[in-house]
Order: structure tokens, then sequence, then C-alpha cells
């Protein structure tokens, strides 16, 4: 395609070092788009005639056919999925072919390529993660009384509903999407008409192409339009941010489904057993799902790492973009689709969870509040008293629920009775009914919020 300035061809290594069409191939689709709206523009504004733009338009779309039916033959002597649509098209429709790319470059035909692709990525996970969403809300809709033990640093702290722990993830899922709403509105711009850095002399429509391939506006820079990555990178820091949540469930689930917890089970759709040991039920999909986050993550730094010392305007550095981009895209959407199947498969233990939410004194903020709210006692005393009782009925091998009314006044005398109507998990939770909390009236009222804003 440059042979005009060049004597000899390329040393064997390039045939193995320049070639991105192995993995570039996969923008088949949205190069085809590309070409059609540029094709269609130079024949709307007279720099192409309408014979030979008619030509390329059907031949285009003979093209994307024998790509959809599996017919198409790439060929790596012509590097990428630019020179191989081109090269065909030229044996279909001849000379005409040649004007095609007229008042454009591969640098912003690749850069508009990618920005489709990723549009369509971020409305892929957009997808899966609603349908994520969906799944947890559902087992939140089942348990809001259902009683566990809340956690802080893996240490009993205080009962809430499973429903609670559901719907937190749910809310993280949430501003994921958002995320991915921001990265997509970002790249949803024009490079298309930037040509090679510094736009072209032919009169085109950047406005027209923009139109027809769905973006906002034709970027304003052309130097920028065909140097920018960071749309990329944006998508890759949501996914890398994404997959985190979706490592904490997984690691949950591997905790929950363990028989020191034994809170939920898998079924045998999301177990796989021992090569050696017969009795196992090992929660893979999670596993694998946990593991899968070092990946995105290291597609986000392995492309901060190319772009991040690069000249203005091209340069084939960027041709690494492509695999990170593909990669955290398949292994997002791979991980969100088996998030929601574990998701929805699981099968909550209540009786386990209530045994385990009754372990490490849970309610002892709700007797400092007690003494807050009947004693009036500050609350830093209150929560030194209740310490003392804590350490007694550890002392007595005692919950505190049944520890004996003296006791507690030996160190408070002024508690009563009625203490213990607090004291209790059931009681507990439903005093939570502050906005956010995990009384269960409150956590019904953010399950109809969720199945509403999710239908």
């Amino acid at each position: 395609m440059w042979g005009g300035r060049f004597d000899s061809g390329p040393a064997g290594v390039m045939k193995d070092i320049t070639p991105s069409i192995d993995f570039d191939k996969r923008l088949a689709r949205q190069d085809i788009a590309g070409s059609l709206a540029h094709a269609r523009m130079l024949g709307a504004t007279g720099i192409v005639s309408a014979d030979d733009v008619e030509a390329i338009v059907k031949g285009l779309e003979t093209i994307a056919r024998e790509i959809a039916e599996g017919r198409f033959v790439f060929r790596r002597e012509l590097e990428d999925i630019h020179l191989n649509i081109e090269a065909r098209l030229k044996e279909i429709v001849g000379d005409a072919a040649g004007r095609l790319h007229t008042a454009r470059s591969r640098n912003d035909q690749v850069a508009t390529d990618l920005r489709l692709y990723i549009r369509e990525a971020c409305d892929e996970a957009d997808a899966r993660l609603a349908a994520l969403q969906r799944a947890l809300v559902d087992q939140a809709a089942t348990h809001c009384e259902t009683i566990m033990p809340g956690f802080t640093h893996m240490q009993p702290a205080q009962p809430i509903v499973f429903a609670h722990h559901c719907l937190a993830y749910v809310e993280m899922l949430s501003r994921d999407r958002g995320r991915f709403a921001d990265a997509r509105g970002r790249a949803n711009e024009s490079p298309l008409g930037a040509a090679a850095l510094a736009g072209t002399s032919f009169p085109i429509d950047r406005d027209a192409t923009a139109r027809a391939l769905g973006f906002a506006r034709p970027m304003r820079n052309a130097l920028d339009a065909v140097s920018a990555r960071d749309f990329a990178l944006e998508y890759l820091s949501a996914a890398t941010i994404c997959m985190s949540h979706l490592s904490r469930l997984a690691g949950e689930i591997v905790q929950w489904t363990s028989p020191a917890f034994g809170f939920v089970r898998l079924s045998d759709s999301f177990t796989t057993g021992s090569s050696i040991m017969p009795q196992k039920r090992n929660p893979d999909a999670a596993e694998l799902v946990r593991g899968k986050t070092g990946r995105v993550l290291g597609d986000f730094v392995a492309l901060t790492t190319v772009v991040k010392g690069l000249a203005l305007a091209y340069g084939s550095d960027l041709q690494e973009d492509k695999e990170r981009v593909f990669d955290a895209a398949d292994t997002l959407a791979l991980s969100l689709r088996a998030m929601a199947g574990m998701v929805a498969d699981l099968t909550v233990d209540k009786d386990a969870m209530r045994k385990a939410a009754q372990a490490g004194h849970p309610t002892a903020t709700d007797l400092a509040d007690w003494l807050v709210g009947r004693l009036k006692l500050p609350f830093r005393e209150a929560h030194h008293v209740a310490g003392r009782i804590v350490r007694r009925a550890d002392e007595l091998g005692l919950a505190l629920d049944a520890m004996p009314l003296a006791e507690m006044q030996a160190i408070a005398p002024a508690i009563a009775k009625e203490v213990f109507d607090v004291l209790g998990l059931e009681a507990s939770v439903a005093s939570r009914v502050s906005y956010g909390g995990t009384a269960p009236a409150r956590v019904r009222e953010q399950v109809l919020f969720w199945q509403e804003t999710l239908r």
C-alpha cells in the first residue's frame, strides 16, 4: 500500500512483528461501518462520483456478508483489518476501491473502529451488570428477615439481614454502570476525517459521518483525534473497578460455601469436584472470577504503560491497545455471566446464618445505645460500661441476652430488665431504621426501589 517509497521488501521479522490481523479482525464490523459512512459522505460532497460510491457500498456489503458467513480469507501479509478489507474490495469492484481512502488515514480509521467497539462494550457491560443486579435483588426479596452476622475486620460486628448484604453489592454495581456510561459518553466522539493528524484539504463533512455512526459530534482537534487512547483507558479502568467488586462478592461466596461458614450452597451447576477427594464441592467459578480480576487490572496497567510516554500523534505502539481492550471485555463479560448465574443459584441456610450471628456478642452496640437512651450516659461512658459487661459475659461463657440481670447491675446498678428487649437479634436488626439501615422495613423499601429501577 506504500510501495512507491521503497525499493526492497521488509525483513523477515517484520512479517512477524507488524501484522495485527490475528486480533484486529474482530473490528471488521466496525471497520466496514466506518467505511460505509465515509464512502457515502464522499459521494454526498462530490469528492467521489456517485457511480464509484455505489460500487464501493455494494462491495463493502458483500464483504460484510462474507465475513458474517465465515467465507472471508484474512491474509497476514496485508497486516491489518483495514488493508484486508480494502484489498478484497479492489478484487470485487476494481479501481473504484482505491477512492475509498480519499481524505482519511488508517490513523483515524482505527481510532474510529476502536471507539465504536468500546461503545458497544460499554453497552454490553451495562446489560450484564443489570442482570447481576436483578439476581441480587431477587435474593434480597426472599431474605429481608434472614439474619446473618455483619463483619468488620472479619470479626462479628452487628447482626444484619442477608438482603442488606445483597443490596450493598447492587449499589456497587450501580456505580459500575455509571462509570461505563461515563466512559461511553467520552468515547462517543468521531475521529473520522482527522486523517493522519492534520485534517485534510478535501471538503469533507465530518458532521455527516459522525451522525451516520451515531457519534455525538466530531472530535474538535485532528491531532488529538488520532492520538487519544484515554477512552480505552477509561473503559479499562471501569472494567478493573467492576472486576474488583465481582472479586469481593466471589470471595464471599467462596467463604460462605465452606463448611466453616455453611451460609450458602451452590448446586452442581456451579461447583466442581476433586481428582482425589470424593467429598469435595469446590466453588471454582467464584475462585476463577476472583483470579481474573488481576488479568483485567493487568490490561489496564499494560495500556497505561504503552501510552504514558508517547509523543503525538500516532505510533505503532498503539497497536497494543486492541488486545488489551479485547481481553478485558471478554473477561468482564464472562465474569459477569458467571456471577449472575451463581447468585441466582445460591441456596441460603438460614439456620447457619442465624447461629453465626449469635457469636461474638453482636448486640453489644445495642446495649451501649440503650444505656445512652435510657440512662442518659454519654456514649463514650456507655461504650465503656458495655465493654465491661461483655468481658463479664465472656468470663461466664454466656451471650449478652443470657446474662443474669444481677451480673449487669453489679457493673451498672441502674440497668433494668427492659435492657433485654434490645439484646435479641431480631430486636437489633429491627431497630436499625435509619435511611440505608438493615431494618427489614427499610430493606423492603430498597428492594422495591431496585425492582422498579431494574424493571
